[in-house]
């Protein structure tokens, strides 16, 4: 009895030990989700908001907002291929590790000139965006150059893969097509019958009434030429290509749409 209640009592413990573990399981799945949900819509708000102020504000305030917009859009499009492409080719994870350190430059960036649309003196701003503009393509080209090599690549495991595919496939293709004589002397599957002597079968002798002298090579007993043992061969020789054989149509399978065959009754 003791036994018994010490199992139960075990397994109501593991009940709630799973049902503990689930629970924060879907807590935290929850979260990042919102979480993202959340971050995704800030980025959505902020990226209205400077199109509205690239439009709306000209001058150097318009044009800081345009600068934080470029910037914000290369590095996310670049973020995307990256971490897309990474679970199919883990060679991305060294280009990562480089956009990782070049998003800082790019936070550090875009701080900067978030820090910049509160400055009350344009003079100063207008003084310093010559080197806002120059570190902000240095750090786009770089990102922009990530981002085309991993489509680069992608691109060019597409193409092998598609080139070796059509191989394997045009070899499959002929040797679906065993039966067919090809012409072409550098095609694997050519008949091999063509232009290769064959060996005279055991009765195929030569009579003087073929146009060979009585006192010449059949009368010492020579070997007949492949020709005429090709002439007199009655059945197939081993070079020539396989027969297709016909299917028995009694053993072929039935479907529902076809008619039963018509059995005839046979008198003897």
């Amino acid at each position: 009895m003791e036994a018994a209640v010490a199992i139960v009592g075990l397994l109501f413990v593991l009940f709630v030990l799973a049902g503990v573990f689930v629970t924060v399981k879907a807590v935290k799945a929850a979260k990042r989700g919102v979480d993202r949900t959340v971050a995704h819509a800030r980025r959505t708000v902020e990226d209205t908001t400077l199109r509205a102020r690239q439009l709306a504000q000209p001058g150097v305030v318009g044009e800081l907002a345009q600068l934080r917009l470029s910037l914000r859009t290369s590095m996310r499009a670049t973020q995307e291929v990256l971490y897309g492409g990474s679970p199919d080719d883990a060679s991305l994870s060294e280009a990562i590790g480089l956009f990782e350190r070049l998003s800082a430059h790019g936070h550090e960036l875009d701080d900067e000139l978030k820090r910049l649309e509160r400055e009350p003196d344009r003079a100063t701003i207008g003084v310093r965006l010559p080197d806002l503009r120059e570190r902000l393509e240095r750090i786009t080209h770089s990102a922009e150059s990530l981002r085309w090599a991993a489509r680069d690549r992608a691109r060019k495991f597409a193409d092998d893969d598609l080139a070796s595919l059509s191989d394997q496939i045009d070899v499959e293709s002929g040797a679906l097509r065993h039966w067919t004589r090809v012409e072409d002397a550098m095609d694997p599957l050519r008949d091999p019958v063509a232009g290769r002597p064959e060996s005279a079968g055991p009765g195929a002798t030569k009579g003087p009434g073929q146009g060979q002298p009585t006192d010449g090579p059949a009368r010492t007993g020579a070997t007949p030429g492949p020709s005429d043992a090709a002439a007199r061969s009655w059945g197939p020789t081993p070079e020539d290509p396989p027969a297709i054989t016909a299917r028995d149509p009694r053993t072929q399978p039935s479907y529902p749409w076809q008619k039963a065959p018509r059995t005839e009754d046979t008198t003897t």
